[in-house]
């Protein structure tokens, strides 16, 4: 253990015995993660997390905006030949990607006595949104005719992450089921990392085009499959990083007087 995660030593009377030190407070988890969450920062990942968002966003609109005004294409026929999927699809990823931002302002998940937190409310809608939303898609992976670009490499990994956010939303509804809060905020952060993916697209493709040069069938496959993994990996820096205080405060002796 650090120096620094150690309690300070307690004024020792004439006895031997550790007395508390006058004025001291024991360091506990909520001492320790006020330190990691001020006040000037805390909005800054649902910020980030919506600029992200707006890339499938806005592509979302654009695709309602070709359904509605009926010009058919080669590009969207398939959208107009089955249009449902696509309209639970994009106002479900719309509200799981905005909604689910807020979710990590620590604030927002503390409620008042007797009332269900905003964080508890939001979680209400953001299980069967973003089980619609992962359904709808892995229902237009299998059953849209592929477009231009999207080969079986990405089909396969469509399939696979969208399963594996099928799968992290319900693991995370189970585990809230058994007051598991800890393992709850773990699958759900990765469910919506799965979610965001959409957006670190962007990131990942503008270096490639502005270095390489246009994408190719088997590129853009790895792109995508690449964004779903970043996205994973930055999920799990910060399910480790919140895990730490944790431990921490579980490796500490009780201190006597506290």
């Amino acid at each position: 253990m650090s120096d620094a995660l150690q309690p300070a030593a307690n004024p020792v009377n004439a006895t031997g015995t550790a007395q508390p030190r006058q004025g001291s407070r024991p360091m506990n988890l909520a001492s320790i993660s006020r330190t990691r969450h001020r006040p000037q920062t805390r909005w800054l990942v649902p910020a980030a997390l919506i600029l992200l968002s707006m890339v499938p966003i806005i592509a979302g609109s654009l695709r309602l905006t070709e359904l509605t005004g009926g010009h058919i294409t080669a590009d969207n026929a398939r959208f107009f030949d089955s249009p449902v999927p696509v309209l639970i699809h994009i106002p479900t990823v719309t509200v799981y990607l905005v909604l689910g931002a807020f979710q990590f302002v620590p604030p927002l998940r503390r409620g008042k006595a007797g009332r269900a937190s905003w964080h508890k409310i939001a979680g209400r809608i953001l299980v069967p949104t973003g089980l619609l939303a992962a359904l709808s898609g892995l229902w237009m992976a299998v059953f849209y005719d592929l477009p231009p670009l999207d080969g079986p490499l990405l089909l396969v990994l469509r399939l696979v992450f969208g399963s594996a956010m099928v799968a992290f939303i319900v693991l995370g509804f189970i585990a809230v089921r058994r007051r598991n809060y800890v393992r709850h905020s773990e699958w759900m952060s990765r469910a919506y990392a799965v979610g965001i993916a959409q957006g670190t697209i962007v990131v990942v493709t503008i270096p490639w085009i502005a270095l390489v040069g246009p994408v190719t069938e088997l590129s853009r496959a790895l792109l995508i499959g690449a964004s779903w993994v970043l996205s994973l990996a930055v999920a799990e820096y910060f399910i480790h990083r919140r895990a730490q205080p944790m431990a921490a405060q579980a490796l500490m002796p009780p201190l006597k007087g506290a």
